[in-house]
């Protein structure tokens, strides 16, 4: 399957004959939602906690006598029912982070970028070379696809001035080809990829 290569100004250049088994796979959203949610989870940090009964400061003497106060019958002033006691079975310390074969991960990678083809969301581009880090000129390049944002995925190759242009830029996000990731690429509404780039995920996935 061909596609166009094109140039900042949106001219093509050249052809480039995409591998199908990466770049037309079946549109499976399931799977696309199995590999989000993973990453998400393994995003979250996990640091909520409370403290239980015997983390509360305090004596644990019996705050009076078992029978004859007309009272219930309590022990320590750390219980739960206490103003300042301990929380029963609140939230504690812990990875969210869960395991997912390797294989639905790799899958999802190919319905992520077989999406945004099938949608004429992605853009196999010559090269994202700029001879100035200007902001400006980008604005300008990046303004001819109508787009309201956009990921760029390039090899460790890429333009430094390309890179300080974009970091200006809050609707752009870049990545190098081996932090190419299903959130990512779903997230931005159109993808730009590199030709090297393209054959750096062909050799990962294939």
């Amino acid at each position: 399957m061909k596609v166009d290569i094109i140039n900042w100004n949106k001219k093509k250049v050249g052809e480039l004959d995409l591998n199908p088994s990466v770049f037309a796979a079946p549109l499976r959203s399931d799977i696309l939602s199995r590999v989000i949610h993973w990453q998400l989870a393994k995003r979250r940090a996990g640091t909520h906690a409370v403290k239980e009964r015997g983390d509360v400061e305090g004596s644990t003497r019996k705050i009076y006598k078992q029978k004859g106060t007309g009272g219930a019958r309590h022990g320590a002033r750390k219980g739960a029912q206490f103003r300042g006691g301990g929380i029963i079975f609140g939230p504690v310390v812990r990875d969210h982070g869960y395991s997912l074969p390797k294989k639905v991960r790799k899958l999802g990678l190919k319905v992520a970028l077989s999406s945004k083809l099938a949608s004429n969301q992605l853009y196999v581009i010559d090269s994202l070379d700029m001879a100035q880090p200007k902001t400006a000129e980008l604005v300008k390049a990046f303004g001819q696809f109508d787009t309201p944002s956009a990921l760029f995925i390039d090899t460790k190759n890429v333009n430094d001035s390309f890179l300080k242009a974009s970091s200006n830029i809050h609707t752009i996000d870049f990545l190098f080809d081996v932090g190419a990731n299903v959130y990512d690429i779903v997230r931005k509404n159109t993808l730009f990829v590199t030709k090297d780039a393209i054959a750096a995920l062909e050799a990962r996935l294939a």
